[in-house]
């Protein structure tokens, strides 16, 4: 018996001559290979995007963490230095090409040559009058870009009746309104300082600046609210005409004697300022506060009621105002002293009664010629004042009627 022969071929065909699709451990292997390559290749694109998000959020927090007040500071300081230079020695250069932003200040020069104070100095300057003894802090103030400010006042009676199911109506009375006008002055301050002085880089005179002005702003202000005529000045609320409270109109202030002439009545001196209190109506009382200065405070501290108890208690915390009768007390230096026939004692509801309205910046012009070697500083402001609302306020008179 003869066996077949057997013969190796070279091209991989099989014995019945067809060649195989693949190679099955091979193919494996380099499938194996591309995948390790492919995750490999995936690792590292995840570890630099984790690197890259890593490197942010660190910049973030950088950015978040940083003092609030650094990007106030950042955002000042350019009109700061401007300002220092212009102060310090006239260079103005740098105040023309500033660009202010349009919620502080919306120009840099006027035309007259002053220049808008910084904000910083601003602010000093209205806090300092704030809280300075004046009738800022219990008057309505407003603050207008035109040359007056007006307010309507509705001062009458509507009118208005019962009506049946069957009647006709009847016509009621029309309202009127007051229309009141008040005019913005010009307040100005003109301090100086030697040109020395002001070369030395130690010398505040930002804050020397806003010192001085704050003082003379709200000591003429102070005066001028209370007493001033009117004429190139804010008309003070004691300057209107005062009439006995029984016989009170519009236009004009109501007072309450004393019954005694200069001096409060003899065993009667608490029911002056009960009187004074229920002269005014119910719906001032409630945000209502006297009016007087310190001489008069002394004589009203030592009131007591028919039982013993002082009229006058102190504020409860710090800062508060000392209490009359339950209501805050202002210590307002401009009003008279008790003398014979003054109203010393003002009582109302000055947030609605006495209106304040200014211009809300304040401008500053250097002059270095006028009075050498020393350089001027002069300061302007516009406000005005008058009475708004003749039915909120009530005045105490030392006289017999």
């Amino acid at each position: 018996m003869t066996k077949p022969e057997t013969k190796s071929r070279t091209d991989g065909a099989l014995p019945d001559g067809s060649t195989p699709a693949f190679d099955l451990t091979s193919e494996m292997t380099g499938f194996l290979n591309d995948f390790s390559q492919f995750q490999a290749d995936i690792k590292s694109r995840l570890q630099k995007q984790e690197e890259r998000m890593t490197h942010l959020d660190r910049k973030n927090f950088a950015r978040t963490a940083r003092p609030a007040l650094s990007a106030t500071v950042e955002a000042s300081v350019p009109h700061q230095k401007a300002m220092q230079s212009y102060l310090r020695n006239g260079d103005d250069d740098a105040l023309r090409g500033l660009e202010l932003d349009g919620k502080s200040l919306n120009t840099s020069v006027n035309s007259d040559g002053g220049y808008l104070v910084d904000p910083q100095t601003a602010d000093t300057i209205r806090g300092v009058l704030r809280s300075s003894s004046s009738l800022r802090a219990i008057a309505n103030v407003v603050n207008v870009e035109a040359t007056a400010f007006e307010v309507l006042v509705d001062h009458t009676e509507m009118g208005s009746g019962w009506a049946t199911e069957t009647g006709a109506s009847v016509e009621t009375d029309t309202p009127q309104f007051e229309r009141i006008s008040i005019p913005l002055h010009e307040l100005s301050a003109l301090p100086k300082a030697s040109q020395r002085l002001l070369d030395d880089s130690a010398f505040d005179v930002e804050g020397w600046l806003a010192g001085r002005i704050a003082d003379k702003f709200a000591a003429a202000e102070a005066a001028a609210f209370v007493a001033g005529d009117g004429i190139d000045k804010p008309k003070g609320f004691l300057t209107h005409t005062s009439v006995a409270d029984a016989g009170w109109t519009w236009g004009s202030l109501g007072y309450i004697a004393t019954g005694a002439d200069g001096e409060f009545a003899t065993g009667q001196a608490a029911d002056a300022i009960v009187d004074l209190v229920y002269a005014l109506g119910a719906r001032y009382r409630a945000n209502a506060s006297f009016v007087m200065n310190s001489k008069t405070a002394g004589a009203v501290r030592k009131m007591k009621d028919a039982d013993g108890r002082f009229l006058w208690s102190d504020g409860l915390a710090a800062g508060e105002p000392a209490r009359l009768m339950g209501y805050p007390v202002l210590i307002a230096e401009d009003m008279p002293d008790i003398a014979s026939g003054a109203e010393a004692i003002a009582f109302g509801d000055f947030g609605a009664g006495y209106t304040i309205a200014e211009r809300p910046d304040l401008r500053i012009l250097r002059d270095p010629f006028s009075a050498k070697p020393h350089v001027l500083f002069f300061a302007t402001k516009r406000v005005g004042g008058d009475v708004s609302d003749f039915a909120a306020i009530k005045l105490l008179k030392f006289s017999e009627v």
